[in-house]
């Protein structure tokens, strides 16, 4: 079973944008070329990864990136100075 993260964003526009991935390095960089990205960056740049934790498989990710996307933003600001 391979290592899933769920990781944090920060974009151009200050916006956070909450993901998973196996490979946090490769998708920082998918992201900030437009190849294989979300659309959430197309009109607005990514600029570093912020947050990042280690999850169980690809599951486990998955619910954990689902509760991170609920949180307002100050809760994911909470999180990300933990």
């Amino acid at each position: 079973m391979s290592q899933w993260f769920v990781y944090m964003v920060r974009a151009s526009d200050d916006s956070l944008y909450t993901g998973i991935t196996t490979d946090l390095a490769r998708r920082l960089a998918e992201h900030q070329a437009g190849k294989a990205g979300a659309k959430y960056f197309r009109g607005r740049s990514a600029m570093a990864i912020v947050y990042r934790e280690t999850a169980n498989g690809r599951s486990a990710a998955s619910i954990r990136e689902a509760a991170i996307k609920k949180l307002s933003r100050e809760k994911k600001l909470e999180l990300i100075e933990k």
